[in-house]
């Protein structure tokens, strides 16, 4: 800490950032204080700088564990284009590769390695971990995607288990355990299973606000919804299929419908699986088309759209794989088409478990999703309900708050319902519930004599779906607990009787027809500074052999933009821009930057009458400007990875949006705008200087 009078300034030093995320700077000084952790942290929150940031202020070498291959390599490139020493060890590596990686790292000339549970320990290794330890010293071990330590969590990895021998071997050296999703159970697990002494627990809100969420009902027509919302999104877009076959399939049509579009599954050569990631994250391809196989493989922050075109196994990892989506912190969406079709599919798959209780869990958990899909509450309610996190609802960012059903007050129906779960005492679910309120003479209610009940038939006059409908709002708004050992037993808690007791009322959302609320994308306006820029950035990072991302994040392209810096020292002051970066790229972006203000400022605008603003979407304004500068429609199709009849319906919409005789391109301006007007007589673009910040997807 001798070299920086403050953390702020080894974090710009190192990283390029001014100040820290919520909980960072604590997170920082209790890993630099030697006291174990363990961090909940959602996607995008920046859990990686917890466990780097201190791996750089400390003497030592710091180790990091990470379930898959692209992961490290991933975070490995980004710490090299910051000018920060990391390398991984796995088995993408030739052995003369292993041993200069290996001599660098006895050397001191790595501060972060990164490497798979079972590659640390495994026998070979070990020596070799002692040797580091012995030569340069161990500063720490960073457990990423810890929720693998436990059977609980959505991923559970066995080989995780083992890292509790870190504890034996090293137990002077402390543990830092990090993960983005975690129930309180999963939590305690970790704890235990990494044996962690007194951690330091931050557990972060799982709210991710810039994400739209989404149920849409799935039909013969999804296909074609599907291929319209991915051709209105102007970014990268991941879509999960449930089967390897369907991957294929949606790959191929989305191809042969002009979407450049990829596999990913585990079926896939090695190789081909490798190469089909790369593209996707170096923006060579817009869309990758993947099994849940590519969940916890991508480090993109720029994903602008996941789709889950089938259900997913649970809620957790709809969470986590949803999440993949604006880790940059832009707006970005998230939709799921659901349907009882897929439904069957996914237990036809749980009933292949051969362990009984593995089987019961994922069965409670796959009603959890329906629970979610059918829901009527704020999608956050449910998700954040499901981390133990409240939450008010009304976030006006998901399909329910947008387009909400109208309300009713189920007080009465609620007061029934608890007090049923009160009379059976607590040892039952939903169903056995519903049977007793609609006066079931079925097996299971006589045997336990819940005939007897008060509360037997009083609910005859509301159906099945009724019921359960008001179940799942009650459970959402947290009226009613419910257990997740697999059996899902109903508990009451405080709100549940002060229900029964007349003291709070219950509204649900009650739809007039049993279907799923959809949601109607508006194109966002751009910028088209950020869009040059983000030309820019792909041209270096090509030329670099790096993600686009790993030279500046999208939302350091829009501060640019926005902010037009002019000299180094500007640029340098920027979030996202360390010294290396400015002196490794200042200049290309700066050149960029003045070359648009200067051919903004030739611009000569026309003051003629009764014009009329008419606004430009994103993916219109780009076309726009690549014919202003001379391209033709095939030249531009092939830049922007879209089809030329695309192109020419783009330009036919300006035309239409103009009404001109003709469209030359003599008679349009060499500028970029992000609106335009019109004069009376429909002939000529005319630009307007016109700067609108970062483009929000409603």
């Amino acid at each position: 800490m001798s070299k920086f009078s403050s953390l702020e300034q080894s974090l710009k030093h190192f990283f390029g950032y001014d100040s820290f995320r919520p909980g960072q700077r604590q997170i920082v000084q209790a890993a630099l204080g030697q006291q174990d952790l363990l961090i909940i942290m959602p996607t995008g929150g920046g859990k990686s700088l917890c466990f780097q940031l201190p791996a750089l202020l400390q003497p030592g070498l710091a180790i990091v564990v990470s379930p898959l291959i692209a992961l490290m390599q991933d975070q490995v490139e980004a710490l090299l284009d910051n000018g920060i020493g990391a390398t991984f060890l796995n088995s993408t590596l030739s052995n003369a590769e292993m041993r200069s990686r290996e001599r660098d790292i006895l050397n001191g000339q790595i501060k972060l390695l990164y490497l798979a549970p079972e590659r640390l320990l495994a026998e070979r290794f070990l020596p070799f971990l002692g040797m580091i330890q012995q030569q340069i010293g161990i500063s720490a071990f960073a457990i990423d995607e810890a929720h693998c330590v436990s059977e609980w969590g959505h991923d559970f990895r066995p080989e995780y288990r083992q890292m509790r021998l870190l504890r034996e071997l090293y137990p002077d050296i402390p543990l830092m355990a990090l993960t983005a999703t975690a129930t309180e159970r999963v939590r305690q697990d970790i704890i235990q299973q990494l044996e962690l002494r007194q951690p330091y627990i931050h557990i972060a809100s799982f709210n991710r606000p810039n994400l739209y969420y989404e149920v849409r009902p799935k039909t013969q027509q999804s296909y074609a919804e599907l291929f319209g919302l991915i051709s209105q999104t102007s970014g990268a877009v991941i879509v999960y299929c449930l089967s390897r076959s369907q991957v294929e399939e949606l790959a191929l049509r989305l191809q042969g419908d002009g979407i450049k579009a990829l596999p990913y599954h585990a079926g896939l050569e090695d190789s081909e699986r490798a190469t089909n990631q790369t593209r996707f994250i170096r923006d060579d391809i817009q869309v990758i088309v993947a099994t849940i196989a590519f969940g916890m493989g991508i480090n993109k922050p720029d994903v602008r759209f996941v789709i889950h075109y089938n259900l997913p196994r649970n809620l957790e990892a709809y969470y986590q794989e949803s999440g993949r989506a604006g880790r940059d912190g832009e707006p970005a969406r998230c939709s799921l088409f659901f349907s009882y079709s897929d439904l069957k599919k996914v237990e036809w798959m749980l009933d292949q478990k051969e362990n009984e209780k593995e089987r019961r869990i994922a069965y409670q958990q796959l009603r959890q999703v329906i629970d979610y899909a059918e829901g009527t509450d704020c999608r956050r309610t449910i998700q954040l309900g499901y981390f133990g996190e409240s939450f008010p609802g009304n976030c006006d960012c998901c399909d329910n708050c947008r387009h909400p059903q109208p309300t009713e007050d189920w007080t009465i129906e609620a007061m029934k319902f608890l007090s049923c779960v009160a009379r059976s005492q607590e040892r039952f679910g939903m169903v056995h519930i519903i049977d007793i309120l609609r006066g079931s003479r079925n097996k299971k209610v006589l045997q336990n004599g819940h005939d007897k009940l008060s509360t037997y038939g009083i609910g005859k006059d509301k159906t099945v779906e009724e019921w359960k409908m008001l179940a799942r709002s009650l459970l959402h708004q947290g009226f009613l607990n419910q257990t997740t050992d697999g059996y899902s037993i109903l508990k009451l808690n405080q709100l549940s009787w002060e229900v029964m007791r007349r003291k709070s009322s219950v509204q649900i959302a009650v739809p007039k027809k049993q279907a799923i609320a959809s949601h109607k994308k508006t194109a966002a306006a751009g910028e088209m500074l950020f869009q040059r820029l983000r030309v820019l950035r792909k041209k270096l990072a090509d030329a670099h052999g790096v993600p686009p991302y790993t030279i500046f994040s999208d939302p350091s392209l829009m501060q640019m933009a926005q902010q037009q810096p002019q000299t180094l020292a500007e640029f340098a002051r920027l979030d996202g821009v360390n010294r290396h970066k400015a002196k490794q790229y200042g200049l290309s972006f700066l050149s960029e930057i003045k070359a648009y203000c200067q051919q903004q400022s030739s611009v000569s605008l026309s003051q003629g009458g009764n014009n009329s603003r008419l606004y430009l979407t994103n993916t219109l304004s780009l076309t726009l400007e690549l014919y202003q500068q001379g391209h033709s429609p095939e030249e531009i199709a092939e830049k922007r990875n879209l089809k030329s009849t695309t192109i020419m319906g783009h330009l036919a919409e300006l035309i239409e949006m103009q009404q001109p005789r003709r469209c030359r391109q003599d008679s349009l301006p060499q500028t970029s705008t992000t609106h335009i007007t019109s004069n009376s007589t429909g002939g000529d673009f005319f630009p307007q200087n016109y700067l609108r910040t970062s483009p929000r997807m409603l």
